[in-house]
């Protein structure tokens, strides 16, 4: 934390909300659950990065031990921390918009995923996204976890979420610059207790 802190100043006041949402990310992993992120436009962008993050080896490699995987297939694989972006869901999400509720859109893929043990998170810079405020909601309504990144004021995913982090800014642009070192830091971190 106190790299991240002194790389960026500014999220000081995030400190405690970036605690508890490290430790809802291992709990989920330690409990055997997986991760279904969701957010539209930039926010969309960084769900797939998230996912990247947390799907392959990020800051160290993730050595394959498992004895059923043979040993030239383990050399060449990473160990996974499962997670969704649902962003990429094209064809269900594109099916799905046109027939039935755009702004149910990551509700519908919550409902088709989720499990008890999972956590649900939500990037959106206003925090008010309906689509994305919907998939915390039915999320909420299913007992699964739920976590935010958004700017700085109060939204609806702050009112909804388990843990919101909201970044001490207002712009679109500016909030996404902040939440890149947090998700960045939660997944170093992640990755490093878990591997």
């Amino acid at each position: 934390m106190k790299e991240l802190l002194d790389r960026y100043p500014c999220l000081v006041e995030c400190r405690e909300s970036i605690e508890k949402a490290l430790e809802i990310i291992i709990n989920t992993y330690k409990n055997g659950g997986k991760i279904l992120v969701c957010g539209n436009g930039g926010s969309a962008a960084d769900s797939e990065h998230i996912v990247g993050e947390l799907m392959k080896g990020f800051m160290k490699k993730r050595n394959v031990t498992d004895e059923r995987i043979p040993e030239r297939m383990r050399d060449c694989l990473q160990g996974a921390l499962p997670a969704i972006s649902l962003p990429s869901q094209c064809a269900v999400l594109s099916a799905f918009i046109n027939d039935v509720e755009p702004e149910m859109m990551y509700a519908q893929l919550v409902l088709g995923y989720a499990n008890e043990n999972d956590l649900v998170i939500g990037l959106s810079t206003s925090g008010n996204s309906k689509n994305v405020v919907n998939a915390v909601e039915l999320a909420k309504c299913l007992g699964v976890k739920t976590l935010s990144l958004t700017g700085r004021n109060e939204s609806k995913l702050s009112e909804l979420s388990d843990v919101t982090i909201r970044v001490p800014e207002t712009e679109t642009y500016k909030v996404q610059e902040l939440h890149l070192p947090v998700y960045h830091y939660l997944c170093a971190e992640t990755e490093k207790t878990l591997f």
